[in-house]
């Protein structure tokens, strides 16, 4: 008798363990920043063009379809209409400092941000993300805008595709008008998705027209948030039939003593 009070209690306490442990071990940080460098700032040769000259800590620029370096270069907005940055070519956008009024000003966060040609050698920008949780809700943010190389003349239109490769999630910007020698102003772009894998590959493609201008997309503050850590609780299914099987014990054990005890109050 002192055996099935001991074991009972044992599983009694192991069913209180493991509902007491649930709630901790379900732990979720729901501002869980999974982008490196989304600002731009750390580079590792200064401005310039990416692979060729310099290029973005936690950040790949990827070739175009033809095997060329993708025409993407990480600007200041101290110097893009003035100095700014070597390449192929050295890239100024029209702006303050070379003639163009147009209001070229740094995006909401300030410092560094990236110019992508949309037409002309069109590389992906890209990051690897891990640590997704399926099933789980996450929240993509960035700042975007319509710019044009200077020495190009003519009207153009700017936006960005983005999306997540492996999950096959893919969206596009708002398409923004930009005048001759123009600059549109930032925007703000918020895209949310559930995971349905742990990893993926985010990009951006810059997507202008026309190409003899030519158009430059611009972005900064990309942003990535949502559920980080153990979203499941629940004891795996071992536990619970170790759980199950020693209750069964437990009622047996209980069975056969009343059987018993029965059989001798008859006799």
């Amino acid at each position: 008798m002192g055996a099935v009070r001991r074991f009972t209690s044992a599983m009694w306490g192991m069913l209180a363990v493991m509902l007491a442990a649930g709630p901790a071990n379900a732990t979720i940080d729901p501002a869980h920043q999974f982008i490196v460098n989304g600002g731009f700032e750390q580079t590792t040769n200064g401005l310039g063009q990416l692979r060729r000259n310099t290029n973005v800590v936690g950040w790949t620029s990827q070739y175009d379809s033809g095997g060329n370096y993708g025409y993407t270069y990480v600007l200041n907005t101290s110097t893009a209409s003035t100095t700014g940055s070597p390449g192929e070519a050295r890239l100024k956008l029209w702006g303050p400092g070379n003639g163009a009024n147009n209001g070229l000003a740094a995006s909401p966060t300030g410092g560094n941000f990236i110019g992508s040609d949309g037409a002309y050698h069109m590389g992906k920008l890209t990051q690897a993300i891990a640590g997704l949780i399926i099933g789980q809700t996450y929240q993509l943010t960035f700042n975007f805008a319509g710019a044009q190389e200077k020495g190009y003349n003519g009207a153009s239109s700017d936006s960005w595709y983005f999306g997540f490769q492996n999950q096959g999630l893919n969206a596009q910007t708002a398409v923004l008008n930009n005048a001759n020698h123009g600059f549109t102003g930032w925007y703000s772009q918020t895209y949310n998705f559930v995971a349905t894998q742990t990893s993926d590959t985010l990009y951006f493609l810059a997507q202008g027209t026309p190409a003899g201008q030519p158009p430059f997309s611009l972005l900064d503050s990309v942003s990535l948030t949502g559920a980080y850590g153990t979203v499941s609780a629940a004891p795996d299914p071992a536990t619970w039939m170790t759980l199950l099987l020693g209750f069964g014990i437990i009622g047996m054990s209980l069975r056969r003593r009343r059987t018993r005890a029965a059989m001798l109050s008859a006799v």
